[in-house]
């Protein structure tokens, strides 16, 4: 199974907006974020935006695909 990599500073910014329209956090999306976290260099508000797609994951309001 190949997975995509972080590669521009927006993408944490596009997952999150995607996983917020459509409320549902695929398995690309979740491999994305996984080794952007892994990555030292992440902004604040990064590390803001995935914290807040945790949240929204434990409360129900985003759903996991596999």
């Amino acid at each position: 199974m190949q997975t995509e990599t972080i590669s521009s500073e927006c993408a944490i910014a596009e997952i999150f907006c995607q996983v917020c329209k459509s409320g549902k956090l695929t398995r690309t999306n979740r491999h994305s974020l996984m080794f952007a976290l892994l990555d030292y260099t992440l902004t604040e508000e990064d590390r803001s935006a995935i914290d807040r797609l945790i949240h929204a994951t434990r409360r129900g309001w985003v759903t996991i695909l596999d």
